[in-house]
């Protein structure tokens, strides 16, 4: 484990640590050893209180509303996903056989909850400062877009919002087509509102294709009002 502590850019006391954060449940499931789900439910709440208190200091005039359509897009699925690159993340997970045959090891769930589980691995071995010191310094330059309005947009919690505000009913989503071979999987979802369907997105992942179908939605209604106007 030398090596990815080394991508990581932290080096454990106790090594048991970060060897439970890198075991998914279909591995643990499969040879009857804990998962990372603990360290997940740990990290979660580290990751919020690091990310709340950086926002806050840096961030004194901006409302708590803002701060908290900028923690989301932080902490989101996909933005931790693309900071585990990072250190390599995904290659060290380790998953059972049928996760590994289902491409789990591109899903950006596993790979978000295995970072959460990896910061609660670094607060448990070496407390609050040392998992403050390495998130801050590998979320750098997220923290810097977020600040200067340049970074993941969660177009499915914007659609609902816009939804809300207009009196409209429910957002639901429904998987049009999946197609491709395990490991190059392409989604088509749509995006309906009160049964009726608002728009199409297409993307790598359900979850990628649901947030295409939200923007799309989005840029519709936002149309829809201008014509209006």
């Amino acid at each position: 484990m030398k090596d990815f502590q080394d991508k990581l850019g932290y080096h454990f006391s106790d090594i048991s640590l970060l060897e439970n954060a890198l075991t998914h449940s279909s591995y643990a499931n499969e040879r009857r050893i804990a998962n990372n789900e603990r360290l997940e439910f740990l990290g979660d709440s580290v990751l919020s209180i690091i990310v709340s208190d950086f926002l806050y200091l840096r961030m004194p005039k901006v409302k708590e509303g803002v701060l908290t359509k900028l923690r989301a897009s932080l902490v989101c699925e996909q933005s931790l996903a693309e900071l585990s690159k990072k250190f390599s993340l995904s290659e060290y997970i380790k998953l059972g056989k049928g996760e590994e045959i289902t491409g789990g090891r591109g899903r950006a769930s596993i790979i978000a909850d295995a970072f959460e589980a990896v910061l609660a691995a670094i607060y448990l071995d070496g407390g609050m400062n040392a998992a403050h010191v390495w998130l801050l310094d590998i979320m750098h330059d997220s923290l810097e877009k977020a600040m200067s309005g340049e970074i993941y947009q969660d177009y499915k919690t914007m659609l609902q919002e816009a939804v809300q505000k207009g009196d409209t009913g429910k957002v639901t989503y429904n998987l049009i087509k999946e197609s491709g071979p395990d490991h190059m999987k392409s989604f088509e979802v749509s995006a309906l509102i009160d049964g009726k369907t608002i728009s199409k997105g297409k993307g790598t992942s359900k979850k990628d294709a649901e947030q295409a179908a939200a923007h799309a939605a989005l840029e519709l209604i936002g149309g829809q009002k201008n014509e209006a106007l």
